[in-house]
Order: structure tokens, then sequence, then C-alpha cells
């Protein structure tokens, strides 16, 4: 259990040491490839544990993050009112891989995930510049969380415009240029190179998602580049056609200045009534020109934005895990829901911790994950074929006699 932890405290090491040249940093397990924030965060945890020696206190401080973390994610789950409240009991205490991630094996996505869900937090309480800083923050411990971006990216220009969203991307690449700047002074290109490494190539050994593909095929070229084709696919049919909300017009829309679009009026109904006077919506993203118009939700799109990246990567490690594991109920239960769907739902669950505890993976595990990945999507596209849009109706409803 400790093998990833001394390779952290190694890597960090050489920066304590005085060492600025990113390509001089490296462990056990071969040389640094994280971006500047982790070298920080574990220098703090390599003095605090006694230059890494205490792994028990190392553990604790672990254990409370992992406390920290459910916090975090507890809070968006109330924030959405969407998942009922036995599927808790799953994510808090039936997951043996997610326990061994963050007290036993002492990952660096563990950080990096509870720095995400703060983040989602700050985008949930409309504090959009401070959201940017910290999502900034997350990815500079590690690259994973690029896989939200393409949802944040659609939310920014949704909520401010394409020159209100510059302005926050502007506060996002301040933060990495800032964190990285000892290196880049440095050695800029070892520095980029080495921590924003995008064509990484991974062992076949520890793949979850692809052991049922010969070796040839997981390493070659021409099969990443269909995998980032469908991920890039996948992006863009659910920001067409499940972000972004059909009666709104153009997406290219979203480019304009909110105070100069143009919504749509909902037709009279005693449903849309009746939704409004009850004050729904409480996640749904607003705007000064359209804030009492149905949107996109914030969680449904930066973690179905994620679970796209996860479906469509080139390989996943037992600890990437973590990515998307306390996403997965949103994901499944944001969709209406009959009584007896609950059953089929708590069991995909079931199915993907079971292929995610196959160590090592095999074939089946390997499609059986897939599978599950696949049913996911499907229940998420077809669930949310009107995409929180109000559709118009070719006769109004009658108003009830309460309304009238």
């Amino acid at each position: 259990t400790e093998i990833d932890w001394q390779a952290y405290m190694e890597e960090v090491e050489g920066f304590a040491n005085g060492t600025l040249d990113y390509t001089q940093l490296q462990g056990a397990t071969g040389p640094l490839v994280y971006p500047a924030g982790f070298v920080y965060i574990f220098l703090g945890l390599y003095y605090v544990t006694g230059r890494g020696s205490d792994v028990r206190l190392a553990q604790y401080l672990f254990a409370g993050l992992y406390l920290l973390h459910l916090v975090l994610v507890f809070r968006i789950y109330c924030r959405t009112n969407k998942v009922p409240p036995y599927v808790f009991f799953f994510m808090c205490c039936a997951s043996y891989r997610i326990h061994s991630i963050f007290v036993l094996r002492l990952f660096n996505d563990t950080v990096a995930m509870a720095i995400l869900f703060l983040a989602v937090n700050l985008f949930l309480d409309e504090r959009w510049s401070w959201g940017c800083l910290i999502f900034s923050l997350a990815v500079s411990v590690k690259m994973n969380i690029l896989l939200f971006a393409p949802g944040l990216l659609f939310l920014l220009l949704k909520r401010f415009g394409l020159l209100g969203c510059i302005s926050k991307l502007c506060i996002c690449a301040l933060l990495q240029v800032l964190l990285g700047l000892p290196f880049l002074l440095v050695n800029p290109v070892g520095y980029l190179s080495r921590s924003f490494d995008l064509g990484r190539q991974f062992q076949f050994k520890w793949t979850v998602n692809w052991r049922f593909l010969p070796e040839e095929v997981f390493q070659h070229r021409a099969f990443h580049a269909a995998l980032l084709l469908a991920h890039l696919a996948g992006l863009g049919l659910f920001a067409l056609h499940r972000w972004h909300s059909r009666s709104r017009g153009s997406i290219l829309a979203l480019l304009k200045d909110p105070a100069e679009r143009k919504p749509p009026s909902p037709p009279l109904s005693a449903n849309n009534i009746l939704c409004q006077s009850r004050g729904e919506g409480r996640e749904t993203l607003g705007s000064a020109s359209s804030s009492s118009q149905p949107c996109p939700t914030i969680v449904f799109v930066l973690f179905s934005s994620n679970f796209l990246g996860v479906c469509c990567s080139r390989s996943l490690h037992y600890q990437f895990y973590v990515w998307y594991f306390h996403t997965l109920p949103y994901l499944l239960w944001c969709t209406p829901t009959a009584k007896l769907a609950h059953m089929p739902k708590v069991l995909l669950l079931g199915v993907i911790e079971l292929c995610w505890n196959t160590y090592p993976s095999t074939a089946c595990s390997s499609l059986s994950l897939h599978v599950c990945h696949g049913l996911v999507l499907l229940q998420l596209w077809l669930g949310t074929a009107a995409p929180l849009d109000v559709q118009p109706a070719r006769r109004p409803a009658p108003l009830p006699r309460k309304v009238q």
C-alpha cells in the first residue's frame, strides 16, 4: 500500500532539495507527470509526515479528506434532490475500492476530486470566479479534472456569453501560470511536456476497461484516435441535444451576451404555473435574461461531461474509479424513475463495483464495465430526450379551478 506514497514523496523530495527542472523530478514508479499543484500539496504532506516516513499519520489525514469529500458530495446531492436517501448507504459503506483508494493507497486522485467537488459547490452557489479558481487548482493536482472542462465551458458560455466566459477562463489560466512559474522559468518545455502530457502511454497490465483487447490494439495510435473521436462526438451530441434547449434556438446563441438573448415564452399551462409557484429548479443555471426559464442543470452538465470522458478513456486504472464513483448515483437517478426501476439501478451500481473489485481485470469484467457504462449513457440519452425543456403543446391544458 505504500508504493505510490513513497513515489510521491520521492518526487517532491527533489523539489524540497531545490530542483526546479521538472524533468529531474522522479520517483520509484517513474518521472513526475503531475502539474505543479500536486508538488505543493504533497510537499506539505512530506513535511507534516516527517519526510513521508509517518505513513499512519498520512492515512489519518486522508481519512479526514475522505470525510470532507463526502460532505461536499452530500451538499451537492442535497441541492439537486434527485437521489433517494438509501442510495447514500452504497456510496459510503459498500465500496471497498474507494476506501482503499483514499485511506490505504493515498492516491492524489482523491485530492483532485475533493477540490473539484468544492468547485462544483461554488458553482451551485453562483460564485463563478471562485469556482473557476478552485477548478483550476484541481486541474493542477491531476489532469483528469479536464474531463469536466467541456461541461464547464458550456456553462460559462450559457451564464456569461463569450466575453464573460473569456474572463473566467483567464482566472483558470492565470492560476496555472502562477503555480508553474518556478518550473517555467527554469525549463518551460520540460514542465509543460511532463505535467500536461496528453499522449502518455499506459501499461496494458493495469487496464480495467480494455482487458478484452489484444495488447497491440490497446497500444495502437489508431485506437487512441478512434476513442478521441468518439469522445468529441459524444460531447457534441450531448451539447447540442441534451445540454442545450432546442426551444432557445441555435447553440451559437451562447456566444451572445445573456442580456441580448431572446428566450422563448413557455406555453401557459397548469404544469408550468404550478412548477413556478413551488419554486422548483433551484439547481438550474440562471442568467439575468432567462432566470425564470428552464435551463440545463449545472450538475447534470458537469457530471455527464466527465462520464463521457471516462467511457472513452484510453485506459482506466484502479485508482481512477474515484473519478466518477460519487457521480454515478446522480447520473442514474437524475432522470424520471418509476418505483420498479430503482432496483435495476442499484444492481447496475453493484455490477460496476464488482468490475472494479476484480483484480487483475479480466475480459469478462472489462466487457461488463463497458456494458454498464453503455446502459448509463443510454438512460441519460433517453431519459433527457426533452432536455429540461418546455415543449410547446398543441392545445393548452385546461387550468384547475384553484389556479383560475
